[in-house]
């Protein structure tokens, strides 16, 4: 999956979580990208069987697109946080970089990272 389709289904995630729902519109505004561009990723995550469309033409992810969903956001967050344990530096920033990251890094990289910050976060 290309870095943009991650980006959509990380969105999608995040504004269930805070809205109970997601249109399209929402991930445009999310994004702070085009309504045609949101439409076309939307299209090929359908096909893919990421998400579908239900009542009222809300996106719902289905359970592979919830499944990479969650592995997503999951490495996000803690990117985020490791990035704010070794640098002491404020959340915003270490999020912009840890969204950056996300979508290259290696499985084993992320299992060596979440040891660590389980290790460093039960000692404090």
């Amino acid at each position: 999956m290309y870095e943009s389709g991650e980006d959509y289904l990380e969105a999608i995630l995040r504004l269930q979580e805070e809205n109970g729902f997601v249109r399209s519109v929402d991930v445009a505004r999310k994004l702070n990208v085009s309504r045609p561009s949101v439409s076309r990723a939307m299209g090929i995550l359908e096909k893919d069987g990421y998400i579908e469309f239900v009542l009222g033409n809300t996106i719902k992810l289905t359970e592979k697109g919830l499944s990479k969903a969650q592995d997503i956001y999951g490495r996000h967050k803690l990117l985020t946080t490791f990035l704010m344990m070794i640098t002491n530096l404020p959340e915003e920033q270490c999020e912009e970089n840890a969204c950056r990251v996300e979508h290259d890094i290696d499985v084993d990289i992320v299992n060596g990272i979440r040891t660590w910050v389980e290790k460093n976060t039960s000692q404090s």
